[in-house]
């Protein structure tokens, strides 16, 4: 008598209940430099109220870098007051020991020193109210007093090449679709070409320069990788922000004489320029 054998398959046909995958996102870096200052929350709110759109529901990695020696602070506590201005701290960086075991009880994640960190790091008494100044001619705004310092850093979570020049060499990303709102675009060491418009909500990166020959809506930001002198063009700047290096300036702080224009973007020192093409 022979016996019936059921073959079982191991594969299972269903698909699974989630997936990991990597990604790339921009977040907001906030330099702490007393958390104890009486002063800190009204000195933060008052720079959010600058670009309120920008900063509302922002993640935000905390820089503990100026504080290696300073005394212990609640970091729960902080995270509470951030959160009552509409941000959401995710995560420290170059924190010692002690208060990266602080931030892990709060449920934050640890981050690495950024190359973007590094490449705007200034004196941890200062604080940039405003991360570029007008085209029009205005002085600069002088360094103040502060708890805090945004320097106009941004801190991208795409792994860093380790040499900023390698961009130049590598061959340009081309995108000849328009760039619709929620997508993300990334050139790698490279250029970025986008033969269309992009969409409010759509955000460009590159580790070199970035063309559009189109609207540009979203976000922009070119050497992201640190290279200080890759360049913004496009054929029409409606931007919600538009950064190079780290540095970056938001709708709020462009003239309105250049929305709607032709411009190039560039940094030079630490501000963010923007010019007309002709």
């Amino acid at each position: 008598m022979t016996s019936a054998i059921k073959a079982h398959s191991s594969i299972d046909p269903s698909p699974p209940p989630f997936q990991i995958r990597g990604g790339a996102y921009t977040l907001l870096v906030l330099r702490l430099n007393d958390p104890k200052d009486p002063t800190l929350f009204q000195r933060l709110a008052d720079k959010i109220a600058q670009a309120p759109n920008f900063f509302r529901h922002a993640p935000v990695v905390i820089d503990l870098q100026a504080l290696a020696a300073a005394p212990a602070f609640n970091m729960a506590e902080l995270g509470r007051r951030l959160r009552q201005h509409q941000l959401v701290p995710i995560g420290v960086q170059n924190g010692t020991d002690e208060q990266n075991r602080a931030a892990v009880n709060a449920g934050w994640s640890l981050f690495p020193e950024g190359r973007q960190a590094r490449l705007n790091d200034a004196a941890p008494s200062t604080i940039e109210v405003s991360d570029a100044a007008p085209t029009t001619g205005a002085p600069p705004l002088a360094h103040r007093q502060s708890p805090i310092q945004t320097a106009g850093e941004r801190l991208t979570s795409v792994p860093s090449t380790g040499d900023a020049d390698a961009a130049a060499g590598s061959p340009a990303r081309v995108v000849t679709q328009p760039v619709r709102s929620g997508r993300q675009v990334y050139a790698h060491r490279g250029d970025l070409v986008v033969l269309a418009s992009t969409s409010a909500g759509a955000e460009l990166l590159a580790d070199g320069h970035i063309h559009v020959y189109g609207a540009l809506r979203g976000r922009a930001l070119a050497g992201v990788s640190g290279d200080t002198g890759a360049r913004i063009f496009c054929r029409s700047l409606e931007a919600e922000l538009v950064s190079i290096a780290g540095y970056w300036r938001v709708r709020e702080d462009i003239p309105e004489a250049l929305i709607g224009k032709s411009v190039q973007i560039a940094l030079e020192g630490d501000r963010i320029t923007i010019e007309p093409l002709t």
